[in-house]
């Protein structure tokens, strides 16, 4: 999920032909809800963002694990850890 529109959702989708949708969250209610929507610097100026950030969720919606601020390089074997 990410505050990119849709329609950008779609072209990044069709670009690396991801077989899922990808949710957007443009006035950001989810990021708020979920603590992602934070306060962020860079060169010295500060703006809001979302923080880089994994929540794996059970099959009856229970929140299972948290991962802040990942790094995607090392990310993936990270969620696949979790959800074995």
């Amino acid at each position: 999920m990410s505050p990119d529109s849709p329609k950008k959702h779609v072209k990044f989708r069709e670009k690396y032909g991801l077989p899922f949708a990808l949710l957007s969250d443009e006035q950001h209610a989810v990021a708020e809800a979920y603590g992602t929507w934070v306060e962020k610097s860079m060169y010295g100026k500060t703006y809001m963002g979302m923080e880089r950030s994994t929540f794996v969720i059970d099959a009856d919606g229970n929140v299972k694990k948290i991962m802040r601020k990942v790094k995607p390089v090392e990310h993936a074997d990270d969620v696949l850890a979790a959800l074995a």
